[in-house]
């Protein structure tokens, strides 16, 4: 019974460590994400994503580089345990998987050209005006978490909803959850990131 009291105590003080914020301290943190964001010309940055399925014990880990550039210039190479690139350039999406290319025009499908749009706001934390979500903001002792529950359908066929993590004193987004039903997600955790760093648009070939 004093193990069942413990382990009661510690999830609770797990679930209460994180609070919704008020209203004023939603407005300022708008305010930083959105001011930090507008001076954000380019991003590099490591990355580890976690894919969790409900029918494996264990999440799938893979390893990366994240590479943007201002406007809408996105990069995401997979180094570990497998090379794969992903590019979305000129609204098309080049594949480069270990030497077998492919690419897709995005700029005619609505459906792709909004999760591309939403990509580019989710790395740049810049989200806040969209109004084709419902949004839930929390914070923790070192982090500010916003929930996005979207509310087109168009959307609402791609995921079920998606988290964003922010640094609470630099305002960068260091986590974003996306997840496809109640029990499958994927979660991209971002290490050694640098802002407006310069990169050459040769990077970005295909």
């Amino acid at each position: 019974m004093n193990r069942l009291i413990i382990v009661f105590l510690f999830l609770t003080q797990i679930v209460f460590s994180q609070t919704k914020l008020t209203v004023k301290e939603v407005n300022e943190l708008k305010l930083k994400v959105k001011e930090t964001a507008k001076n954000t010309e380019t991003i590099t940055s490591d990355f580890i994503q976690y894919k969790h399925l409900e029918f494996l014990t264990n999440e799938i880990k893979t390893e990366g580089k994240l590479l943007f550039k201002s406007p809408n210039l996105i990069k995401w190479e997979y180094q570990k345990p497998y090379k794969y690139i992903a590019i979305f350039k000129d609204d098309k999406l080049y594949i480069n998987d270990e030497g077998d290319k492919n690419n897709f025009d995005i700029g005619s499908n609505k459906l792709f050209k909004n999760f591309n749009d939403m990509i580019i706001n989710s790395i740049k934390g810049n989200l806040f005006n969209d109004e084709d979500f419902i949004m839930e903001y929390y914070k923790t002792k070192k982090t500010y978490l916003v929930s996005f529950k979207p509310e087109n359908e168009m959307v609402k066929g791609l995921i079920a909803s998606f988290e964003l993590t922010f640094d609470s004193k630099t305002t960068d987004v260091v986590e974003i959850k996306m997840k496809e039903n109640k029990t499958d997600y994927t979660k991209i955790i971002f290490k050694n990131k640098q802002l407006n760093k310069q990169i050459s648009n040769e990077a970005f070939n295909h």
